[in-house]
């Protein structure tokens, strides 16, 4: 029985709290500062619940003694804290985290790591699950030209001129919206900017758009370096979203007021639990002396499970992390230090029981 702690008992917290419980082999220690996010889970076998601040050190030293992992699922901004109280507790750390910032810190804390203990930020969607997805296509190829990574999670019903829906971090989002994004662009590493680069494609008969968001390449920025001629993340939205953002966040120059287009996407743009998650990487290079393509293209829905309705976001986030962590029970991750998405094998993730959620039939991505 591994005993882990969890921080943030949030919509993502919450469901990566009752996949592990539920699998019989973690003892769950879920803290928040909420004590109506906790008491939600209360009761629930393999859990247990408490509040901590996350600011203070000896309360974190605290809530981490006897455990072998701790998780954060809070925002970026408590990331760097809990990675340090980790490094002193000696527990391995997981995070969600898209911060290109937040990771390096994380990396500097590893840099220390004990005997056993890793350090494993961006274990979510993107950064996360992409991250292992590309990386696999790229080791099929002799030579890289291009990789390119989409993904979106998108309202399935969407309403409004914005055509989306809150379905995770607003602090995230915003984060992604307003950061400079990594590139290589004719073989070098760049920075662009946010919600540039825009494309139209279509999949389904639905059109989409896709532009530059921060944070979601990862390290995969770094382990491509020298051998891909062009590297990018998109994020993917409907038609139209790009640029009321682009009014908002620029023209308006509420990227400058984080705060306060915070409180605006909060109170005007509504939530939703029906959503449907787009992946997509499109790697080209030469195999065995011809120029070729290989994609692969996934939807991951919304679902109803015995415990009420789970989002596409919460299904992919909540496995991705708990994937990774089990493979790092299991031993088959490396066994010390600072480890990227993409050092996971593929095949085992899928393979692993939390990992399998996004084992869907891959479909062409040849509209992209």
């Amino acid at each position: 029985m591994v005993t882990l702690l969890l921080l943030g008992a949030g919509k993502i917290g919450s469901a990566i709290a009752r996949v592990l419980a539920g699998s019989g082999d973690y003892s769950v220690r879920v803290a928040d500062i909420d004590p109506l996010a906790l008491a939600r889970l209360q009761g629930l076998p393999g859990l247990s619940t408490q509040t901590v601040q996350v600011d203070d050190a000896d309360a974190l030293a605290h809530a981490m003694q006897d455990c072998q992992v701790v998780i954060s699922a809070l925002s970026y901004h408590a990331n760097a804290g809990i990675a340090a109280a980790a490094l002193r507790a000696g527990v391995s750390y997981f995070d969600l985290t898209e911060d290109v910032a937040t990771t390096r810190a994380v990396r500097s804390c590893a840099e220390n790591a004990g005997v056993g203990q890793i350090f494993m930020p961006q274990c979510g969607l993107a950064p996360g699950f992409i991250n292992i997805l590309a990386h696999d296509l790229t080791r099929r190829f002799e030579s890289l030209d291009e990789v390119r990574l989409r993904v979106g999670a998108l309202a399935q019903f969407p309403t409004g001129e914005l055509k989306y829906n809150l379905t995770w971090s607003t602090d995230g989002l915003i984060n992604e919206y307003c950061n400079p994004c990594e590139a290589i662009i004719a073989g070098q590493k760049v920075e662009v900017q946010a919600l540039e680069g825009l494309e139209h494609f279509a999949l389904d008969g639905i059109d989409y758009e896709a532009f530059n968001t921060s944070g979601g390449l990862g390290t995969l920025w770094e382990t491509l370096a020298g051998r891909v001629r062009c590297l990018d993340y998109k994020t993917v939205r409907y038609r139209g979203h790009r640029d009321l953002m682009h009014f908002l966040i620029r023209e308006m120059r509420l990227g400058e007021r984080r705060e306060v287009l915070k409180d605006m996407l909060e109170q005007a743009v509504p939530g939703t639990q029906q959503d449907v998650i787009l992946i997509f990487a499109v790697v080209t290079g030469k195999r065995e002396g011809v120029f070729t393509q290989v994609s692969d293209a996934r939807k991951i829905y919304h679902t109803e499970r015995a415990d009420g309705l789970w989002s596409g976001i919460q299904l992919t986030t909540a496995h991705s992390v708990c994937a990774v962590v089990d493979l790092h029970c299991q031993g088959h991750l490396p066994k010390r230090g600072f480890v990227r998405q993409e050092q996971v094998v593929l095949a085992e993730f899928l393979a692993n029981r939390f990992g399998s959620v996004y084992r869907t039939q891959a479909q062409p991505a040849s509209s992209l």
